[in-house]
């Protein structure tokens, strides 16, 4: 049981670095430091864009925009901070 808890927060980590890296590429491709029309900068936000819009689509339905700015992605990193910090709590309850 410990290492199922460990796999999931391994796995929540790293989807923490892919909304992270995804709010960063949103931001360089809105300020025209990368151009989308580059094929190697339109697969990369294509694909994290397809990883990270589904969890965050129905937090954008709840949570209203705020001028043009998405805090989508740091209410669903604060989410999954609260889960790792459940798991890291019951994990050595099951030893």
């Amino acid at each position: 049981m410990v290492s199922l808890l460990q796999i999931i927060k391994y796995a929540i980590n790293i989807y923490v670095v892919l909304l992270i890296a995804m709010a960063v590429m949103s931001w360089l491709i809105s300020f025209d430091v990368l151009n989308r029309r580059n094929r190697t900068v339109s697969q990369i936000a294509y694909f994290l864009y397809r990883i990270t819009d589904p969890p965050l689509r129905p937090l954008r339905r709840i949570i209203p925009n705020f001028g043009g700015i998405d805090i989508t992605p740091v209410i669903l990193i604060l989410i999954f901070q609260f889960i790792l910090i459940v798991i890291d709590n019951n994990m050595y309850r099951f030893v």
